[in-house]
């Protein structure tokens, strides 16, 4: 808002509100934005014709399944909801990835409970490790605020 010091009506310092909004500048500065970008525009396409080849790629496929070792207190193993113990974990594991995953490359993930003992938890990745899985990912929840 702006004040009005001098002018018709009223005395010499009486003082006036003006309620009107001035958008000639804020026209003047959209209409250089609009010129702006129906110039630059055209200068963005890429206008050169070419003949592409045909991708000859196969589509990717889907990812493996992830494959989740939970950890019970007490030391109870499982391989997704199919329970295991620590002797037959690098069998079991090979048999539920297949013969088309090789467990150099394959990701395990471990879900283990608070409350397990620390000498459990190594004892399964000891077992990993001599089965030939190194590539380990640990499971943790998310914080709740």
């Amino acid at each position: 808002m702006g004040a009005k010091l001098s002018g018709s009506g009223g005395g010499k310092y009486s003082v006036e509100q003006n309620s009107e909004i001035n958008v000639t500048p804020f026209v003047d500065v959209m209409l250089v934005l609009l010129i702006i970008f129906m110039v630059a525009a055209p200068l963005a396409a890429v206008n050169v014709k070419i003949a592409l080849p045909n991708a000859v790629a196969k589509p990717a496929t889907n990812p493996p399944k992830p494959v989740y070792i939970s950890i019970q207190p007490g030391g109870r193993l499982f391989i997704g909801d199919f329970p295991t113990d620590l002797a037959e974990l690098g069998d079991t594991l090979r048999i539920q990835l297949g013969d088309k995953r090789s467990p150099e490359k394959e990701r395990i993930y471990i879900r283990a409970d608070r409350d397990v003992m620390y000498g459990d938890f190594m004892g399964v990745m000891n077992a990993l490790q001599d089965n030939g899985f190194y590539s380990v990912a640990l499971v943790g929840e998310d914080k709740k605020d």
